[in-house]
């Protein structure tokens, strides 16, 4: 809630007092594309308003477009069937990311639905969707007189000095509980174990994912010149090329993903969050 009012800069009589936040993050895959979407943090604050909080650590591209997805799938899950359009809530999106986007000389940018000419004329508040930008508030003077979003950058960033994470925790009582709560997860010896877990989990997909792409692409790329020598014609090469680069690079991700759950679930973990993890359906992983 203190990290919300923050972001938001909700002060004063504006400032939230209630933040539910959602244990189920999982939006499934009926909506758009058949794509499934995990939320990092999913929270409804006193006045409807829902809140998706994303985290992204590298740059997998396409960034404006993700937002726009998680924040539409929030969005079409607020109404149901024969119900007044009138129910769908505001939907804030708040997405912090450890690389350069958007391409804006300031680390906190947030969008709206503004028209064109008018600057000042809105077609509707349900859009709101902010980016922090780490890359960029690494590049201004870091101490604790930015205010409070300051403060918690501070305190989140491993990146900065352990000096001024210990002074933003003097200046916000909302961080001060944070930290109280990261020490004593800190002692839990089942919440290191799952954490370990999930970060070796997370580094062998990662280089299993590039692993199985390079010898995809190689794959791909030897096949297809094959088909467009036989065929004999500088475009057979091409689409060969293209195609069979496809297809290996699918094939050799889709190995890469599988190696990930199978090891996940050596280690004990739920089908649950295998599934939640590399996104494969339950029948896939009960036959790992």
């Amino acid at each position: 809630m203190a990290f919300l009012n923050a972001v938001l800069k909700r002060g004063g009589p504006e400032r939230l007092a209630s933040v539910a936040v959602s244990e189920n993050r999982m939006l499934p895959a009926d909506v758009i594309g058949g794509k499934s979407s995990i939320l990092d943090v999913r929270a409804e604050l006193q006045d409807g308003t829902l809140v998706n909080i994303e985290l992204q650590l590298k740059n997998e591209g396409n960034m404006d477009k993700r937002s726009l997805f998680y924040w539409s799938r929030v969005y079409a899950k607020g109404i149901g069937e024969g119900e007044d359009y009138m129910l769908l809530p505001k939907v804030i999106a708040i997405n912090i990311v450890n690389y350069s986007f958007p391409k804006s000389a300031h680390y906190h940018t947030c969008f709206h639905l503004w028209e064109d000419q008018e600057k000042d004329l809105l077609l509707s508040d349900a859009l709101e969707i902010h980016y922090i930008n780490m890359v960029e508030w690494r590049k201004r003077k870091r101490d604790v007189s930015g205010g409070p979003l300051h403060w918690w950058l501070a305190w989140l960033d491993k990146k900065n000095r352990p000096e001024l994470a210990k002074e933003a925790v003097k200046m916000d009582s909302g961080i001060a509980a944070a930290q109280t709560r990261l020490e004593e997860l800190l002692d839990d010896e089942d919440f290191i174990r799952l954490y370990e877990m999930r970060e070796a989990a997370r580094i062998e997909w990662t280089s299993g994912i590039n692993h199985a792409r390079r010898e995809g692409e190689q794959r791909g790329m030897q096949k297809g010149i094959q088909k467009g020598r036989a065929e004999g014609r500088q475009e057979g090469i091409q689409e060969g090329e293209q195609r069979g680069m496809q297809k290996g690079r699918q094939d050799g991700m889709q190995e890469g993903i599988q190696k990930v759950a199978a090891r996940m679930k050596a280690a004990g973990e739920s089908a649950e969050k295998i599934q939640a993890f590399t996104g494969l359906p339950p029948e896939e992983i009960e036959k790992l």
